[in-house]
Parts: C-alpha cells; sequence; structure tokens
C-alpha cells in the first residue's frame, strides 16, 4: 500500500506483452508473503505468480506437494499501477493438491473474504469480526444474470461467438481484477463469471469461496475444475448446475 499511487515509471514493467504488466510492489508483496508463510510452515511451497515468471514448473508442484500456498500478490495490476483502488491479494491453501483454505484480501477496505473447505465462506473485517455466511445469487433467467465475462483471451472464432452473445445477459462487467469479481460473485452481487486462462493464483482461491457460498462451477466441456493441475478449458461459475447449463447454452451453445 505505500507504493499505491507512488509508483515511478521505472516500478512498472510488463513481461509477456503489454497486457501483463509487474510492478515493484507485485514483486516485494510476493517475496514477504512468501516468507511469512515458510515461517509459519516450514517446508510448505510457495507458488507465487511471479515466482512461476521465472519459473513456470513450480506450478507443478501445486499437485504433489503436502502442504503448498499460492500466491497472487497483487491481482489487478493494471488497475494498481493506474491509481485505481480495485485489486486485491488473493491466495489458497492446498493439502495433498486439494484446495483447503482460501483468502482474497482488500486492501482498501481492509477487509478478506474467507473460506475453508466443508465450513463455507465469509467475510472477515479487520478487526476480526465476521460476517454472516456468503450465499451466492438465487437462480435467474439469462436474460436477468448479471455477470463478469473476461472474453479477451478467448480465441477465435470463440472470442467472437461469445461477444455476441453477451447482449443476451442483463449486464455485463470486466473489472480487470478477478479478485473483486469473484467477490462480487460469492456474495450475490452477481450470477456468472466466464473466464479462459486459468493460472491457479487467479482462480484457485475465489473458486472455493464461491462454491463454499453455495455456487457451482465446471469447464465449458462440463467437467470439474482441479485447481492444483488445470491451466486451461475455460471456466463458468454459476449459481447451481441449471443456472451453469443455461449460461453456458447463452454464451458458448449455437
Amino acid at each position: 500500500m505505500p507504493r499505491f499511487r507512488r509508483l515511478a515509471a521505472g516500478d512498472v514493467r510488463t513481461k509477456t506483452g503489454p497486457l501483463d504488466m509487474v510492478t515493484d510492489a507485485d514483486e516485494q508483496a510476493e517475496r514477504a508473503i512468501a516468507a511469512a508463510l515458510s515461517e509459519a510452515f516450514p517446508g510448505c511451497v510457495v507458488v507465487g505468480e511471479e515466482g512461476c515468471s521465472a519459473d513456470p514448473s513450480l506450478a507443478d508442484r501445486l499437485a504433489t506437494a503436502e502442504l503448498a500456498f499460492v500466491v497472487d500478490p497483487v491481482d489487478g495490476t493494471a488497475n494498481f499501477a493506474a491509481g485505481m483502488p480495485l485489486f486485491g491479494c488473493m491466495a489458497a491453501a492446498f493439502l495433498r493438491g486439494e484446495v483447503v483454505a482460501a483468502w482474497i484480501h482488500d486492501p482498501t477496505g481492509d477487509d478478506t473474504l474467507m473460506a475453508a473447505l466443508g465450513q463455507g465462506s465469509w467475510l472477515a473485517a479487520a478487526d476480526g469480526s465476521r460476517s454472516a455466511p456468503l450465499r451466492v445469487a438465487a437462480p435467474a433467467p439469462v436474460s436477468a444474470m448479471v455477470g463478469c465475462v473476461s472474453y479477451g483471451y478467448l480465441t477465435e472464432p470463440l472470442k467472437s461467438h461469445v461477444a455476441a452473445r453477451l447482449p443476451r445477459l442483463a449486464k455485463t462487467w470486466q473489472l480487470g481484477c478477478a479478485a473483486h469479481e469473484y467477490r462480487l460473485l460469492a456474495a450475490g452481487h452477481t450470477h456468472l463469471s466466464l473466464y479462459n486462462r486459468l493460472m491457479p493464483w487467479d482462480h484457485a482461491p475465489g473458486w472455493l469461496i464461491h462454491r463454499e457460498a453455495g455456487g457451482y462451477a465446471a469447464h465449458f466441456d462440463g467437467s470439474p475444475y482441479d485447481a492444483a493441475r488445470d491451466r486451461a478449458g475455460g471456466l463458468i461459475c454459476a449459481p447451481d448446475a441449471a443456472s451453469w447449463e443455461a449460461a453456458w447454452a447463452a454464451l458458448l451453445g449455437d
């Protein structure tokens, strides 16, 4: 946070392309979080977004480690670099390849979405108090659905196919920040989300929080999402299986 709206030109760089940004805040936050996790849980594996930029094979350890954490130190880096207070810090814990806990922290609001496998999801305030259990939105017809549809990373012809069908929904948003998109989804403020790229630091935390809030998610082909292993296949999140089927038909069907 001391770097928010105080970045110098040399503090912001690109990685794989102009839309893939990193700042000094991303890198130093990841180092600090990784060090704290390693101290608290000796021997754990920490898989960070920036660490994987240097060594992509690091993410493969999520599937085999006894205890691993995936970390996105600044999700929504482009927003952060632009001075927009729409970014978050995301993390998830894996036990032998299964996501068992998740956190999405909002540094500007100073609160955190949390979930534990089989125990629900909730919003924790800075003072440690918890909200009532989160619940996803009630099912609605497609024409009344509101969602975050990230179609920019789809490949053609699917990209144009989905983009042409967005008016079938009541409203769509793109926040440039999966942390806040999952926040809206798990708290019942939106009905669905659609993503193509499935980096574990972007989706493992939100997927568990959404599921523990009663939601349903699956790949574009209907198969279950495996956060430790899957990097492709797309992901649609919805309030329940029937809503998922309706969203799939509206956006991906003929």
